[in-house]
């Protein structure tokens, strides 16, 4: 399935282990709760074993005065002399009642203890999984981010974690009742009657069978489930996000069969599992049915025997088991096949975790494609020179972008861009941050020999920025973009998000203001209603285009990078705002090495040289007034732009 819908298929391939096993070594660290909570849930399982013995023990030798087996007499907590008068039937039944007592309050003790430990150590275990995901996805490659939307990236970091800290909260002490349950009832049983108990135990072998067989059937279509939701939630989110587009144009139906579509796929996936879910706990409980049902028949029968053996077919049961005993039996068999009958659910639930896990392992799993070094350049200042050495880049449609690109830029000059929309001009700066990587290699176009040459580099102060630690050479460049991003929370948490000070609770107030009066943007925020503690809303969606981005010019500045990148940067605002923001910003990147892109060329007409790129390429530079003269590409958008009216008679 394409990931550009919102699927995550491809993730799964990268996990390198179990998936489960990767969810297990995150338990690992807590080994000492987990280990204390099991243990408590052992002996809850054990302690409700007890009552049933108690009961069928009253039966026997407190109503019946019978002298059969008792268990409770083997292990030396009752006396297993006949109660012959009515003090010492009393007296044995306050003793049984005591013997409950004391398994009713371990249960409570023990019960809250494995509840509590092993559900805290469930919430451990999904906040810190959580966190490493959500860590280890901001630290992927932008390609990562263009391949995957949103709503499926929250799908994973939402419900699949929360699906796994459900089956560790659940499902865990679901497997060590099963185990308990069945063991300590079968070794009480096989006690009692070995006979009666084969016949008890007989449907165990065959549910777990079936329900291995469940797993192997249940696998691929909650794997398609996961898919399903990925999609809904990557179509959801993007619908949301784009709430005004759809208003706009009026496309409420359109969407609505697009979401129709992907909720009845969803239906149909669900629907198809819950048959076969269904069917699988069917027949769990034909099972313990007819297990109910023999041990009825034949145990019954042997109670009521006059023989001393009572033979069915090739079982033979003594007698001697009395009705206390075929009690206790019947008692144990809701018991045993409660947790038997949901060893089905935790099959399915195992393999909804399963799938689950398998894509948060696989996005754990999943490297950047850009990286720093092992021995990486860390310097604590640049000059700021910047080279584009033949630089060849595409996405990964397979389209070169940039082709041969080739500009020397001295530490302290302005470069504007311009040229065409799509022409390259975003791309080339996203390379000096390493947002991107040039092509490691390419095969040249100009050979008859299928040969590779080096796809180019780009080089900052003269050192490849492949050697540079990234985050380090990432402080050294501050970038506007044209849609800046905003996050939810005021205005000066906005401004000072890039200050590692903040790190250290230090107080940002006057560098905040000196950055927003650097933006202009100090006017505006002092008349917003709580100033710079004014909540913006989500993306800034409470401010206006032009206000958001100077927010972000002030946020760039705040850092006083060596390079700045500006796309853009003031296509939202007004003319009167643009002439104050480029005043400002003259003398801001005076010592800077800058790259302005716009398409308004008055932009960049006091740039120390003008870039104009066609089709990834250079096409021509030169200041504002050399490429005016030479009459070429730039002379021509100038032309249009400072006469509108022209160009309308033209077209």
């Amino acid at each position: 399935m394409p990931d550009g819908i919102g699927g995550f298929e491809n993730v799964r391939e990268e996990v390198d282990r179990h998936p489960m096993v990767g969810l297990l070594a995150y338990a690992r660290r807590y080994w000492p709760r987990l280990s204390l909570g099991v243990f408590a849930s052992l002996l809850t399982r054990l302690s409700r074993l007890v009552p049933p013995i108690v009961v069928g023990t009253a039966i026997d030798r407190v109503i019946q005065n019978n002298s059969g087996p008792d268990l409770l007499a083997g292990l030396g907590l009752i006396t297993a002399d006949p109660a012959t008068t009515a003090a010492a039937r009393t007296s044995l039944l306050y003793r049984l009642a005591l013997i409950a007592i004391v398994a009713y309050v371990v249960r409570s003790i023990t019960r809250f203890a494995s509840r509590y430990l092993l559900q805290s150590t469930a919430q451990k275990i999904q906040r810190d999984l959580r966190n490493d995901t959500y860590d280890h996805m901001q630290r992927l490659s932008l390609d990562f981010f263009s391949n995957h939307q949103t709503g499926a990236m929250m799908s994973i970091l939402n419900n699949d974690i929360n699906r796994l800290e459900r089956f560790l909260n659940d499902e865990i002490r679901q497997i060590i009742r099963v185990v308990a349950t069945v063991g300590g009832i079968g070794i009480v049983m096989y006690w009692y009657s070995p006979p009666l108990a084969l016949i008890a135990l007989l449907p165990v072998p065959l549910i777990g069978l079936s329900s291995a067989t469940f797993l192997t059937w249940i696998e691929p279509k909650y794997k398609r489930i996961r898919e399903t939701v990925a999609r809904l939630n990557a179509r959801l989110e993007n619908n949301i996000g784009g709430a005004k587009v759809i208003k706009s144009f009026d496309r409420y139906g359109f969407e609505l069969d697009r979401v129709a579509e992907q909720s009845g796929t969803y239906h149909d996936e669900q629907v198809d599992a819950i048959r076969l879910r269904r069917a699988f706990f069917a027949g769990i409980r034909l099972l313990t049915g007819v297990a109910f049902v023999g041990i009825l028949v034949v145990g019954g029968t042997a109670v009521i025997s006059p023989d001393d053996t009572f033979a069915f077919g090739p079982v033979a049961v003594s007698s001697t088991v009395g009705p206390g005993a075929f009690a206790t039996f019947f008692l144990y068999l809701q018991r045993m096949y409660s947790p038997m009958r949901r060893i089905g659910l935790t099959a399915n639930r195992y393999q909804r975790a399963k799938s689950s896990a398998e894509r948060v392992f696989g996005v754990l799993g999943h490297d950047p494609t850009v990286t720093s070094p092992a021995d990486p350049v860390a310097p604590e200042a640049v000059e700021g020179s910047v080279e584009f050495d033949e630089v060849t880049f595409s996405y990964d449609t397979g389209d070169e972008v940039l082709s041969d690109v080739s500009l020397s830029v001295d530490p302290g000059e302005t470069i504007g861009l311009a040229g065409e929309t799509g022409a390259g001009k975003s791309t080339l700066v996203k390379l000096i941050p390493r947002f991107y990587d040039v092509d490691e290699r390419r095969s040249s176009a100009h050979q008859t020999r299928s040969d590779d040459v080096d796809a180019g580099s780009v080089r900052v102060d003269g050192t490849d920025v492949r050697e540079y630690d990234l985050q380090a050479l990432r402080r050294h460049v501050g970038i506007v973009e044209q849609d800046p991003y905003l996050f939810s929370g005021t205005v000066e948490e906005n401004i000072g998000y890039g200050d590692l000070s903040t790190l250290d609770g230090a107080e940002l107030s006057d560098r905040v203001v000196e950055a927003a009066k650097a933006a202009e943007a100090h006017e505006f925020i002092r008349d917003l209603p709580d100033g710079y503690d004014t909540q913006i809303g989500e993306r800034g969606v409470k401010l206006s285009g032009g206000q958001r981005q100077r927010l972000s010019i002030a946020r760039a500045l705040l850092n006083d990078p060596a390079i700045i990148v500006l796309d853009e940067a003031t296509s939202d605002v007004d003319t009167e705002t643009e002439e104050l923001i480029q005043e400002s910003l003259r003398r801001l990147i005076a010592d800077r090495t800058a790259f302005v892109i716009a398409h308004r060329l008055s932009t960049i007409r006091a740039a120390d040289r003008i870039v104009v790129m066609d089709d990834g390429e250079i096409d021509e530079i030169g200041t504002h007034e050399e490429l005016v003269a030479r009459d070429g590409r730039y002379a021509d958008l100038w032309t249009t732009q400072a006469d509108p009216g022209r160009s309308a008679a033209d077209d």
